[in-house]
């Protein structure tokens, strides 16, 4: 009797040091994670209606990391010209390959009064400042991670 209760606090503990060891990996991933970036590569223009139209916003995500990732959330506000022009939420996930790039294409409905003065840019085609931020969600390994991000730049309308 004495023997199969070692065996059963052996086994306890046993199960306990795994329990550790798999809590101090997940914690330790935000040190072996390196984050995605995400750059607006470009707008693609598509009329809806007089009043509205979609935005396809070309999206490039850079993975870094010597290991996939899968973008499974994206939540997103894209400012043009500074002025608020666009916000959502992707849902579909992605799968983000080591090293590599992967280009993601967004459709933003927009209506023509919320352009306000970007309006002009994007109907001539000239160059744009933009800034995209948000937050997103990325599966690695056994656990999510969230981040935010923050990217501003000039955009080409041009090309």
């Amino acid at each position: 009797m004495a023997k199969l209760n070692r065996k059963n606090i052996w086994a306890d503990y046993r199960f306990l040091f795994l329990l550790v060891v798999l809590v101090f990996l997940v914690s330790c991933i935000g040190w072996i994670l390196e984050k995605p970036s995400f750059i607006l590569r470009g707008i693609i223009i598509k009329p809806r209606s007089f009043s509205e139209m979609t935005l396809l916003l070309r999206l490039e995500a850079k993975n870094p990391n010597h290991f996939d990732l899968t973008l499974r959330s994206f939540e997103y506000t894209v400012d043009l010209a500074e002025e608020e022009v666009a916000k959502g939420r992707l849902e579909n996930p992605f799968l983000l390959s080591s090293s590599s790039t992967t280009e993601i294409e967004v459709p933003v409905a927009v209506r023509f009064k919320d352009l306000g003065a970007s309006l002009k840019a994007v109907l001539t085609g000239g160059e744009l400042p933009y800034k995209i931020k948000g937050k997103a969600e990325v599966r690695a390994f056994f656990t999510n991670v969230h981040f935010p991000f923050s990217k501003e730049g000039r955009i080409d309308l041009k090309n």
